[in-house]
C-alpha cells in the first residue's frame, strides 16, 4: 500500500512510520519545514519526505494527487502538551488542517482516511465512555479535536469513504516526548531517584504503542465496518498514578521514596480515566496485548538502549 502519514515527527507517528516500513508499505511522510528530526533520523532513506504544511491548501491537493495514496493516517497535532497553548494555531493544525487534508484525499481518491481524535474529546467523566456518549470538551484541543471528529464523521457518511477516527487514550513506549510523565520517571529511575509527584490517585489509561499500532492497521485494513466509525482505543484498566509509581520502583528497583504534591496537578488531571474498548474489540477484533507492567518494562529496555537520544 501507498500510505501517507502526518505527524511522523511525534511520538505515536514515529512508531506507525517504522510499523508501515516493516510490512512493507510505501511510506510518505508530510512534515512542516523545520520539522524535528531525532525521532526519524534512522529511517529518513527508506521514506519519501514532503515538506508540506497542511494549510497550505492548493498544494496539499497537488501533492496527494501526485502520490495516489491507499492509506492516509493523519496524526498531526496541536495543543496536546502544555506548552502548546496558542489557540489559533490550535484551531487551525487541528480544525482546518484535517479539513484541507480530507479535501485534498477526496480530489485524489483512497482506500482509507484514519483521523486521529483524542479520549479527551470526552471531558470529564465519572465512568468509562463509550463512543455513542455526547462529547463535553474542556479545553480548546479538545474541542479542536470534537470538531475534526465531526468533519471527518460527516464528510464519510457524505461522500460515502472510509474515514474511521481512533480515539486514543494514554500511549506510552519508544520515543514518547521527553517531558512526558513515563520518561522521566524512567530516565530519573535509571539513576535511583523520582520526579516531583501530583496526587497519587489521578489515574490514566495506559496502552502500549504497539497496541495502539495494531489499531490503526486494523482500522485501515477493514472494509467492513461502517464509514464513520469512531473508536476508543484504550486497555480499558485504569492505572493510577501511586500504581504506576510502584511499578517503576519495583522495575527499576529505585529505594527513594515518593513525595507526593511535589508537583502541582494539571486541569485536565482527574482519579477517573479509563476506555469503554468494547466497540473495537467486538468490530474490529482488536485487542491490547501489553498490561501496562509489561508495556513498561518494554520501553525501559528501550530506553536503557537509547538514552543518548534523550541527552541531545
Amino acid at each position: 500500500m501507498r500510505a501517507i502519514v502526518t505527524g511522523a515527527t511525534g511520538f505515536v507517528g514515529a512508531n506507525l512510520a517504522r510499523r508501515l516500513l516493516k510490512d512493507g508499505h510505501e511510506v510518505h511522510l508530510f512534515l512542516r519545514s523545520g520539522y524535528t528530526r531525532w525521532r526519524i533520523d534512522e529511517i529518513r532513506d527508506h521514506v519519501q519526505i514532503r515538506l508540506i504544511d497542511i494549510n497550505d491548501s492548493e498544494r496539499l491537493a497537488q501533492t496527494v494527487k501526485e502520490i495516489r495514496p491507499d492509506w492516509i493516517f493523519h496524526l498531526a497535532a496541536y495543543g496536546a502538551y502544555p506548552s502548546q497553548v496558542d489557540v489559533q494555531r490550535i484551531l487551525q493544525t487541528n480544525i482546518l488542517g484535517t479539513v484541507n487534508l480530507v479535501q485534498a484525499c477526496l480530489k485524489a481518491g483512497f482506500d482509507t482516511f484514519v483521523n486521529t481524535g483524542s479520549s479527551s474529546e470526552y471531558g470529564f467523566k465519572d465512568h468509562a465512555p463509550s463512543e455513542n456518549e455526547l462529547p463535553a470538551p474542556n479545553s480548546h484541543y479538545a474541542v479542536a479535536k470534537v470538531s475534526a471528529t465531526m468533519f471527518c464523521q460527516f464528510t464519510a457518511r457524505n461522500q460515502k469513504v472510509r474515514i474511521p477516527t481512533l480515539r486514543l487514550y494514554s500511549a506510552y513506549g519508544p520515543f514518547e516526548e521527553p517531558t512526558r510523565l513515563l520518561p522521566r520517571l524512567i530516565a530519573l529511575g535509571i539513576k535511583g531517584s523520582l520526579p516531583p509527584l501530583a496526587d497519587p490517585s489521578i489515574a490514566r489509561d495506559f496502552v502500549y504503542v504497539d497496541d495502539v499500532l495494531d489499531a490503526y492497521l486494523m482500522a485501515a485494513n477493514r472494509k467492513d465496518q461502517a464509514l464513520d466509525a469512531v473508536y476508543n482505543v484504550g486497555s480499558g484498566t485504569q492505572t493510577s498514578l501511586k500504581q504506576v509509581v510502584d511499578v517503576a520502583r519495583r522495575v527499576l528497583n529505585i529505594k527513594t521514596e515518593p513525595v507526593w504534591g511535589t508537583m502541582k496537578q494539571r486541569t485536565w488531571d482527574t482519579n477517573v480515566w479509563v476506555a469503554d474498548s468494547r466497540k473495537i474489540r467486538q468490530q474490529l477484533g482488536w485487542q491490547p496485548h501489553y498490561d501496562f507492567e509489561s508495556g513498561f518494562v518494554r520501553t525501559v529496555k528501550w530506553f536503557r538502549e537509547n538514552l543518548d537520544r534523550y541527552r541531545s
